[in-house]
């Protein structure tokens, strides 16, 4: 049987892994039916979700009326019943477009930025339960705090240690995408790191990497990057 903490894992990993999902609000036009619209979403550090969204589309004047939504996550899987999903419900909450989740998002979403120009603004989600499904006979309620991640210290370094890695491990990472997924890679850049393991954007085409124990800082984190690079070589 899969214990609950392995499960609670697998979770946070795969709302990591995957960046777009599939937003439900209640309609404000349809007397409250649920509306579902797909939107890009990428996890914060304390893997809550962030979504950049029109101040003039469905969804978000459905959220303006009433916060409450869920956010449907799917491992990419020819069988949609075998593969991994995680429902998270809870409230949309508008954020502060900083500098820091602004250049983030970018790093990960690079066409995003003509977006920012117009109407539109950061929401995350602050979950109030999740519902996993791991596959066959894998289901199980999360709580929030089953899901959060332990305190760590990646949010303030992680711009440092990405510019380090890309400057000084750059041939490595091209590599080790080659070695890893066995792609022809002509360009790989680390843009996001975490807790849990880190994104490498090859080509446009973003790439996930779990680390094989949780990190809580940066010394960590690139002692663990550079384990797995090196177990390729």
């Amino acid at each position: 049987m899969t214990s609950a903490a392995t499960i609670w894992n697998q979770a946070r990993r795969l709302l990591r892994a995957e960046h777009a999902g599939f937003l439900s609000t209640l309609s404000e036009k349809l007397d409250g039916h649920p509306f579902g619209s797909m939107v890009s979403c990428l996890a914060d550090q304390k893997a809550r979700p962030i979504f950049l969204i029109s101040q003039l589309a469905e969804h978000t004047r459905n959220i303006k009326q009433d916060a409450r939504v869920s956010l449907l996550v799917h491992e990419q899987s020819n069988d949609v019943q075998a593969g991994e999903r995680l429902t998270l419900v809870g409230k949309a909450v508008r954020m502060e477009t900083t500098e820091t989740l602004k250049t983030r998002y970018l790093r990960y979403f690079p066409s995003a930025e003509q977006y920012l120009a117009l109407d539109f603004s950061f929401y995350r989600l602050e979950p109030v339960s999740l519902r996993y499904i791991g596959g066959p006979g894998i289901a199980r309620w999360i709580s929030p705090e089953e899901l959060t991640t332990p305190q760590n210290s990646l949010a303030a370094e992680e711009d440092a240690l990405l510019a380090r890695i890309n400057r000084d491990q750059s041939g490595d990472l091209q590599f080790f995408c080659r070695a890893y997924y066995g792609l022809n890679v002509s360009g790989a850049a680390l843009v996001g790191i975490d807790c849990d393991g880190f994104d490498i954007m090859d080509d446009g085409q973003l790439l996930r990497f779990d680390f094989p124990h949780t990190v809580t800082d940066a010394k960590q984190a690139e002692a663990a990057l550079l384990e797995l690079i090196g177990k390729c070589t």
